[in-house]
């Protein structure tokens, strides 16, 4: 299969389906321009802040596009190209990016607020706690993981002690990075820029921050950046979006689209050509198809990691209606494009249909590093842009999960109208920024001292189950508010019967371990607790809310 009539194909498929099915579901569901939005509505300053569209977008694709759609698709990439290509696409147009829409209709709707109080409108308080419960455990899953990756791509030193250079080079530039968009948050809060000028702004900063990177390494070892990196999200979690957050999604975004287009324009001139077969089996190594192929793209298709970015960040900045198509819909079928790009990036590498080695990062720098080379870019020079732009990519998502899991922990505690509970100094310490943040960081470092790979299945059905209840939560909002359902009521069917069913499998297959003798207790002990959390979680939640969904009662008005 060529590389080129692949993207080709993938770039038709997504354009038409943002065209029409996009602006269908658009004028189905009702666009207000007119209305006021949430971050208009209730602006303070730090959570609610009006804010441009192409900011705000800048924001939502850094956020989602993290390691996922990188990941995913190359270790998928075992059964073939043909079942990931038609999973990214099917699944992209008609579950993610659906989802996505949705969830942030739903918010904006809804005065900004989290799937979690929609599910309390309509469940009750129960169905709300267990739901950010959940929220929680995912967002430590996903805080451990990445935390892993992006670790281990600042590691400066091998094994043997001699330097990284190039990884180096990536974690110097990402620390300019932070510098950076501070500098462009206090510019486009105070000094009030346009969308114009914080672009150049932001295009110029990066590449200042990228020759001082190039020029002014930093060697630290993994453990090190580990630290480094688990500082930075707690900061980045209670600082004001507008500070820090924000500015660097924004910043993260412009390289983001560099590398997308790099990679688009080395594939082009190069039409490379994918060497791996186009099916392998229904079962590789132990793997079955289903559920693992959906389990494994765990972003580029569906992935619930979105509803919390939608709901927790954009539906708070986004200053009118008509942006929510781009900014949800739009942002979600370019990462499934990124997905695409890494799926044409390990078939090129693969010899004799054998997977090349490598992470996956790793794997799509050598690969797009290459394409650019064979037109004349410097090797080293690509490598490290590229490298720094995946390692930007997972730092924006750290960002992102750290400060939604604690908002998460946070409403768990939650009172109103409760003068005793509110002066209550346990439920006060629990409420603080710092401590809930801590309690969703603590327990992600340790998931990450174990590595990505022990835990990126769990985090797959995970994000997945997160998905599937959000999209119950939301048809529960549609149905009260008479929109057509129909759209939302297949992916919920298709998300449920795959998260259950992987869930499942990962506790048999620990229990296994444990019958047989060879059950790790620090490692499998911690990820069976957590996958029989997440079960009767999401069972309780799903059965919870289908109770409300079948119930007839009056409808009410958006």
């Amino acid at each position: 299969m060529n590389g080129l009539l692949l993207l080709i194909i993938s770039i038709v498929v997504l354009s038409l389906a943002y065209l029409l099915y996009g602006r269908f579901l658009a004028r189905k569901w009702g666009i207000d321009v007119k209305r006021k939005t949430p971050a208009v509505e209730y602006e303070d300053g730090k959570d609610y802040v009006p804010t441009t569209p192409a900011v705000v977008f800048g924001h939502e694709f850094a956020s989602i596009a993290g390691a996922g759609p990188i990941t995913g698709p190359i270790i998928a990439a075992m059964f073939g190209w043909l079942p990931v290509l038609l999973w990214l696409l099917f699944g992209s147009v008609f579950l993610g990016a659906v989802h996505d829409f949705a969830a942030l209709y739903t918010s904006v709707r809804n005065k900004g607020k989290s799937i979690g109080y929609i599910i309390e409108l309509y469940v009750g308080k129960t169905g709300k706690r267990l739901f950010l419960i959940f929220v929680w455990l995912f967002s430590i899953l996903i805080a451990g993981a990445f935390a892993d990756i992006v670790a281990g791509t600042f590691d400066g030193m091998s094994a043997a002690g001699l330097s990284g250079k190039t990884h180096a080079s990536v974690a110097a530039t990402s620390s300019f990075f932070i510098l950076a968009a501070i500098f462009l948050g206090f510019l486009i809060r105070k000094r009030k820029s346009s969308d114009l000028a914080s672009g150049i702004i932001a295009i110029d900063l990066l590449i200042v921050c990228i020759v001082l990177g190039i020029f002014f390494p930093v060697f630290l070892e993994k453990n090190t950046w580990l630290y480094l990196i688990f500082l930075y999200i707690l900061i980045a979690s209670v600082v004001p979006v507008w500070l820090l957050s924000q500015p660097r999604n924004y910043l993260s975004a412009f390289l983001l689209i560099f590398m997308v287009f790099a990679a688009f324009i080395g594939i082009v001139f190069t039409s490379p050509v994918i060497s791996l077969p186009a099916f392998t089996g229904f079962n590789v190594n132990g793997n079955f198809l289903f559920p693992a192929l959906f389990i494994t793209i765990a972003c580029g298709a569906i992935s619930g990691f979105h509803s919390l970015v939608a709901t927790g960040a954009a539906a708070k900045q986004i200053n009118n209606e008509k942006y929510m198509l781009p900014i949800s819909y739009g942002a979600m079928l370019l990462e499934t494009l990124v997905a695409v790009l890494a799926l044409i990036a390990v078939g090129s590498l693969a010899v004799n249909g054998k997977m090349p080695q490598g992470t996956p990062p790793q794997i799509f720098a050598t690969a797009v590093s290459g394409f650019l080379n064979q037109i004349g870019l410097p090797l080293q020079i690509s490598y490290t842009i590229v490298s720094l732009a995946v390692s930007s990519f997972v730092l924006t998502t750290l960002d992102t999960v750290a400060r939604l899991g604690r908002f998460a922990f946070q409403e768990l505690f939650s009172i109103e109208n409760d003068d005793t509970a509110k002066n209550n100094l346990i439920i006060r310490v629990f409420k603080s920024k710092i401590f809930a943040s801590v309690l969703v960081l603590l327990p992600a470092y340790l998931l990450a001292k174990m590595g990505y790979q022990t835990i990126w299945a769990l985090f797959g059905a995970a994000n997945q189950l997160l998905a599937a209840l959000t999209l119950i939560a939301c048809t529960l909002f549609f149905k009260k508010t008479k929109h057509f359902i129909f759209m939302l009521i297949i992916p919920t069917i298709i998300m449920l019967a795959v998260t259950y069913t992987s869930l499942v499998i990962s506790i048999k297959n620990k229990i296994l371990l444990f019958l047989n003798g060879s059950f790790i207790p620090r490692v499998d002990g911690i990820q069976l607790g957590i996958a029989v959390l997440l079960l009767t979680l999401g069972v309780i939640v799903a059965v919870s809310c289908g109770k409300k969904l079948l119930e007839k009662d009056k409808p009410e008005t958006a």
